[in-house]
This record gives structure tokens, sequence and C-alpha cells, in this order.
């Protein structure tokens, strides 16, 4: 499938980054149909957003564009597994290339069952420092507000919630109401909208 890629999405700028983004989750990861989606709404589309994370040059995408979205003093990233596993991979990979080294946190759904029996893997840090949670797609919130949980139980300060997409079905009214600023790069009003320009 042909793509509007960037000649070197390494040092292209941002905002060619995110159109490229853009044409990966409307190309790869949009799909319509019936669907039954993780907080168990019914859905005619599904964002599996992972066909995107997992691409080579979507990580690389991904990795960029967030850690722009990162304020200054962010000391990590998180997420809760699976979705967030290679976004706050990429992330931090990209951190060590541009000179910031920002860890990553996965976080689990269930204690590991055997080991420390840890609800987060990732390199510790002090008491109090900030992480932000990625996530790849936004629907009620109640998944990354699972990693939030975790990570402040944990002593760690998290007033911020990143996502790939936002699916505008609560999400965003829901981390407001638990204090948690919310910014996702796209809404899927935007990638539906992108679909049309590109359709034959």
């Amino acid at each position: 499938m042909a793509t509007s890629q960037p000649s070197n999405l390494a040092t292209a700028d941002l905002d060619s980054v995110k159109q490229q983004l853009l044409h990966l989750l409307a190309t790869l990861a949009y799909r319509e149909g019936d669907f039954v989606l993780s907080s168990g709404q019914k859905s005619s589309y599904y964002i599996n957003g992972k066909l995107v994370t997992l691409h080579p040059e979507g990580a690389l995408c991904v990795g960029r564009l967030l850690l722009s979205m990162l304020a200054e003093d962010t000391q990590a990233v998180a997420g809760l597994t699976l979705g967030a596993d290679p976004i706050v991979a990429a992330v931090s990979v990209v951190s060590a290339i541009e000179g910031r080294s920002l860890p990553a946190f996965i976080v689990r759904k269930e204690a590991k069952g055997h080991g420390t029996r840890a609800y987060i893997e990732g390199p510790p840090l002090d008491e109090g420092a900030k992480v932000v949670v990625l996530e790849d797609v936004v629907t009620t919130g109640q998944s990354a507000m699972k990693a939030v949980t975790r990570l402040r139980d944990a002593g760690y300060q998290v007033d911020r919630v990143i996502s790939l997409v936002d699916r505008q079905q609560g999400g965003a009214e829901f981390y407001q109401e638990q204090g948690l600023a919310f910014e996702a790069v796209f809404s899927i009003a935007e990638i539906q909208e992108y679909l049309k320009t590109i359709s034959v």
C-alpha cells in the first residue's frame, strides 16, 4: 500500500510526521463493520492501534510526536499493557536519541504471578517522579485510568494522559472529572474526514 511517507521520518518536520501518522492510522488501523469494544460498547468501526504502533514508520512517528507533547519536567512515560507497550517503548527510544532519556513503564492489568509480583515493569524512579500515561485509543477512559491508579499507588505523580486517538465517547470528560489533563493527537472525526479525502 502506497503511503505519503516523507523521505526521512527521523529528520522530517513534526507537521510532516503528524500527517504520516494520520495516513497510517486511517489506512492501516481503521476498519468499519460490527465490533464490540473492550468497554463492552458496540461500534460500527474499530481502530487497531497496534497495526500502526508496531509498524516501523508508525512507531517512529508516534515516538517523535508524543515526545514533543511532553512537558520538560516529565520524568517517565507509562501505559497499560498491551496497547500502550509499543507506544511507551517508542517514546523512550526516541527520547534517548534526542537527549532526554525518559524511561518507560509498562503497567500490568494483574500482578505478576511470580518473582517480584509487580504491577509495574521498568526502572524504578524516586517517589513523586512525574509520569505521563500514554494510550493508543481512548473510548471511556477506563483502561488508561487503571495505569494512572497503579502508578499513583506506587508513589508517582500522574496528572496527564495522552492518546493517539480519541473516539469522543466520554473519555475526555471522564479524565476531566478525575482531575487529569487529557490530549489526543487525533480525534476519530479527523481520521474519518481524512479517509474521505483519499477515497477513490
